[in-house]
C-alpha cells in the first residue's frame, strides 16, 4: 500500500478511476490516515487500523469540512486509542449514548405536567368509565369555555394551576399551598383532585421516561390530612317511611326513562354508570337477569336478578324504544339526513352525546324536593338498597353479591357460590317489601315467574 505525503493539490486532484466504485491513497506522515474517493465524486478522510487482530475502518469526515492538518491530528488520536486497545467505534457509541441520555434528561427536566397528563389520560381512558374520565378532564380544565348548562363560562378546575408547571418543580411546600387554597374554596373537589394527582404520580413512576421526576413527599397523604377538612361519612339514604313519598314523586317526572332509571338504582343497588351503561343485549327478559359492567370484575362483569316490578318497567321502555316516531318526526329526520332506528341503550336519551342518560342528579334532586326529604345522590340510592335490605333480613353476602362488592371473608371468596336463582329469591323479597312500603300496587306476571 503506497503512501504519499498529503498536500492540498494532491487531495484536490485525487479522483476515483473510471470503472471502479472507490479508490484510496494513504498519507505517509500520519499512520492510518487515508483519502477515499467514490465514483460519484465524493471524497473523505478515513482512518484504518488493526485492533484485536481485526481491521477497522472509520470515516473521519468530508474533505470540504476537514483540513489536512485536522485530519492528521484525528488519525493520530485514533491510532493512540487503537494502540491502547480501545475501539474508537465503541467510544463513539458511548459518547452518542451519553449525548442522547443528556438530551433525554433535559427533556425530562423540562416536561410539564400538562404534557404527561394528556398522555396519561389517553393511555388510561379505555380502562376508565365515562364519568371517571370526565372527572379527570374537568378537574384539569383551564376553564373559559361555555357552560354545558346555564350561561357564562366554566371555572378552572382545581388541577389547572398545576398543569403549566414542570413535574420536577412539584414539591411538598408547593402542593401544600395549592391544596390549602383549593380546600378553602371547594374542599370536596380539592380532595378528589389530590387523590387523582396521587394516582397520576404513581403512573409516572411506572414509566421510565418520567420516573423519579416527582418528589414522593409532594403527594404524601400527610399533606392532605393537614390541608383538607375531615371528610364526613356519607349518610344520604331513603328511610322506610320516606319510600311512599319518594315513589310518588318519581312517577310525576313525566319521563319514563328517568323514572325507571332512578327506581332501578334503588331496587338493584347498582352503581350509577353500571345501570346507565345497560344495553338491551344485557337484559334477559326470559330468565329475568341483567348483565352489568362491574367495577370490580371489569372483564366478566356480573349478572344480577331482574326483579318482577323492574322487569315490567323495562318491558314498557322496550316497547317505547321500538315504537317508530310519527310521520312528521320521520320527515324531520329525513330532512336532516338521518334515519330512525331503536336505541341500543336501555336508558336512552336523544339529547345526550352518547345517546344515554348521563346526568340524573338534577331530576333526583327535584324528586327529593317534591317528596319533602333531604337530597339523595345516585350513590345514596345504592346505599339505600343496602340499608333497606336489612328490614327483610337478607344475608349480607347476598346483598354484597348483587351490589358488586368484593367478598371480604374467606368463606365468601372461596366457598359461597350463589347461583342466580338463589339471588333472585332474596332479591324478589327485597323488591316486594320496598313496593309494599311505598304503597305501589303491583301484581307480578304469572306467565314468567322463573
Amino acid at each position: 500500500m503506497a503512501k504519499i505525503n498529503f498536500t492540498a493539490r494532491r487531495v484536490e486532484e485525487f479522483a476515483c478511476p473510471a470503472g471502479k466504485s472507490q479508490a484510496f491513497f494513504w498519507d505517509a506522515k500520519s499512520p492510518g490516515l487515508g483519502l477515499r474517493a467514490t465514483a460519484s465524486g465524493a471524497k473523505s478522510y478515513i482512518f484504518q487500523g488493526t485492533i484485536h487482530d481485526r481491521t477497522l475502518r472509520l470515516t473521519i469526515g468530508d474533505v470540504k469540512s476537514w483540513g489536512i492538518d485536522a485530519a492528521q491530528d484525528e488519525a493520530r488520536r485514533l491510532q493512540t486509542l487503537v494502540n491502547g486497545g480501545i475501539d474508537p467505534r465503541e467510544q463513539r457509541a458511548e459518547q452518542r449514548a451519553a449525548h442522547e441520555a443528556r438530551k433525554l434528561e433535559a427533556r425530562r427536566q423540562t416536561a410539564t405536567i400538562s404534557e404527561a397528563w394528556a398522555i396519561y389520560l389517553e393511555a388510561r381512558r379505555p380502562k376508565w368509565s365515562v364519568l371517571h374520565y370526565r372527572d379527570h378532564v374537568d378537574l384539569s380544565s383551564l376553564g373559559g369555555a361555555a357552560k354545558r348548562r346555564g350561561k357564562g363560562l366554566t371555572e378552572p378546575g382545581p388541577l389547572a394551576a398545576l398543569m403549566r408547571l414542570k413535574m420536577a418543580d412539584l414539591n411538598a411546600d408547593l402542593i401544600s399551598d395549592w391544596l390549602e387554597s383549593e380546600a378553602a374554596k371547594r374542599p370536596a373537589r380539592a380532595r378528589l383532585a389530590f387523590n387523582l394527582l396521587r394516582i397520576f404520580a404513581s403512573w409516572l413512576e411506572s414509566k421510565p421516561e418520567y420516573r423519579g421526576l416527582v418528589d414522593p413527599q409532594a403527594i404524601s397523604t400527610r399533606i392532605s390530612k393537614d390541608a383538607l377538612p375531615t371528610s364526613a361519612a356519607k349518610t344520604d339514604v331513603i328511610q322506610r317511611e320516606q319510600l311512599r313519598g319518594w315513589f310518588n314523586a318519581v312517577n310525576q317526572l313525566d319521563n319514563p326513562t328517568m323514572e325507571t332509571y332512578l327506581i332501578g338504582l334503588l331496587l338493584t343497588g347498582a352503581r350509577r354508570e353500571e345501570l346507565a351503561g345497560l344495553r338491551w343485549d344485557d337484559v334477559d327478559f326470559r330468565w329475568r337477569a341483567l348483565h352489568l359492567a362491574d367495577k370490580v370484575e371489569k372483564e366478566a362483569g356480573r349478572v344480577i336478578p331482574l326483579t318482577p316490578y323492574l322487569h315490567s318497567r323495562l318491558l314498557e321502555l322496550k316497547r317505547l324504544n321500538e315504537t317508530p316516531p310519527s310521520v312528521r318526526q320521520l320527515r324531520k329526520l329525513e330532512s336532516d339526513g338521518k334515519t330512525w332506528k331503536p336505541s341500543q341503550w336501555v336508558f336512552s336519551s336523544s339529547s345526550a352525546a352518547e345517546g344515554r342518560l348521563a346526568a340524573p342528579n338534577r331530576a333526583l334532586h327535584r324528586v327529593c324536593e317534591a317528596a319533602g326529604i333531604a337530597p339523595v345522590t345516585p350513590h345514596g340510592l345504592r346505599r339505600s338498597f343496602s340499608s333497606l335490605s336489612e328490614w327483610v333480613e337478607v344475608p349480607t353476602g347476598v346483598v354484597a353479591q348483587v351490589m358488586g362488592h368484593r367478598p371480604s371473608a374467606t368463606a365468601e371468596r372461596h366457598y359461597k357460590i350463589r347461583p342466580i336463582d338463589l339471588l333472585r329469591m332474596w332479591h324478589d323479597k327485597i323488591e316486594g317489601w320496598v313496593l309494599e312500603q311505598a304503597g305501589v300496587e303491583f301484581v307480578p306476571d304469572q306467565e314468567n315467574p322463573v
